[in-house]
């Protein structure tokens, strides 16, 4: 198995300077404000589902619209960009019958980013720019019934979600993606599926790439859907020997900083924190300014939790702007050094001894 030539660039970069992931892509799709028409592009203009908000899509129908928001991502300092590929695997594909272009999405999604980011690779040599491939939590969850009359059932399985990763993974592979980002992770289970299935697309591929792992703590009880507090969920997740682990939406960063705090002092590998523009208002919109944002995560820089931060729901290349400007002066979390323990996870952690 071979690593590509990025994973000396990304953990020297990583070594050097608080690294800046991008910000909300579907924020910035709204801004555009596509029509069932602009969805649909000529190729799907006759297709038998209605399937505005199918924003993995618009990399096949409007794939300038996506690397133009990729690249103003970049011109605002984001070191890594997230491929457009958030729901691009067949479980949440079937919502629009459209399972069959999974793969055909992920690769063309990744080429886009690449696109974007060897753009300003050439700009700025001495900064390069990094592609993550993302993989999202599905539409389903294995740990928990969509039926509160039947605790029992599921509506997917580890083997279909395990399928549905390793399809989307090569794809992103083949697309050119340096990173694979496992985000927005409300159901460990799911999580696990993903890395066992990111773990057989590097065998299948011959190519092994540096995993991020990003989790959501849902609402103020510090704990996933599924039921576990940060640390737990860390336990569950580092056999994957992870480039970084940390947490993204749900949450403004000022209640997201204690789990990052909690995940800071277990995690022997870097921290990664994206959290939401503040907190929706009544219109379900996103109030929090680059200024307001960049000003309430620069404390968990100067405490030295973290390693790679951007934003998520609401945040723009504002919002990035500004954060990059305050990371600037700020140098990224040292990786501790743990005694070996056994450390096992519920619900709850479980460290021997």
């Amino acid at each position: 198995m071979t690593r590509k030539p990025s994973w000396a660039a990304l953990e020297k970069a990583a070594s050097q300077r608080i690294l800046i992931i991008d910000g909300a892509m579907g924020t910035m799709i709204q801004r555009h404000k596509p029509d069932e028409a602009a969805y649909r592009g000529e190729r799907f203009k006759d297709w038998h589902r209605d399937i505005k908000g199918n924003n993995d899509l618009l990399v096949l129908t409007q794939p300038k619209m996506i690397q133009d928001i990729h690249e103003q991502y970049l011109a605002a300092g984001a070191d890594i960009i997230e491929t457009n590929t958030f729901n691009a695997q067949v479980i949440s594909m079937a919502d629009y019958g459209m399972e069959e272009i999974a793969i055909e999405m992920n690769v063309a999604a990744a080429k886009l980013a690449r696109a974007a980011a060897d753009k300003y690779n050439k700009l700025t040599p001495d900064k390069p720019r990094f592609v993550a491939g993302a993989v999202g939590p599905t539409n389903r969850t294995a740990s928990i019934s969509p039926d509160v009359n039947n605790p029992g059932y599921r509506n997917v399985n580890f083997d279909e979600l395990r399928a549905a990763y390793k399809d989307q993974v090569k794809a992103l592979i083949q697309g050119g993606s340096d990173i694979i980002l496992i985000e927005t992770i409300f159901d460990t289970l799911n999580a696990k599926a993903a890395g066992f299935a990111t773990l057989e697309a590097f065998d299948e591929t011959g190519i092994e790439l540096p995993i991020m792992i990003s989790g959501t703590i849902t609402d103020r009880s510090g704990r996933t859907l599924s039921g576990q507090t940060a640390e737990a969920f860390w336990y569950s997740m580092r056999h994957l020997r992870p480039f970084s682990v940390g947490l993204n939406c749900a949450l403004g960063a000022e209640l997201m900083r204690p789990y990052i705090a909690e995940l800071a002092h277990v995690a022997d590998v870097r921290i990664s924190a994206y959290p939401n523009a503040g907190l929706p208002n009544e219109m379900g919109e996103y109030d929090e300014t680059g200024t307001e944002m960049a000003c309430k995560v620069e404390p968990w820089m100067a405490d030295g939790l973290i390693n790679i931060i951007g934003g998520c729901c609401g945040s723009t290349p504002d919002h990035i702007a500004h954060i990059a400007e305050h990371a600037k002066a700020h140098a990224p979390r040292a990786l501790p050094t743990f005694e070996p323990k056994m450390r096992l996870s519920g619900l709850e952690p479980f460290v021997a001894g």
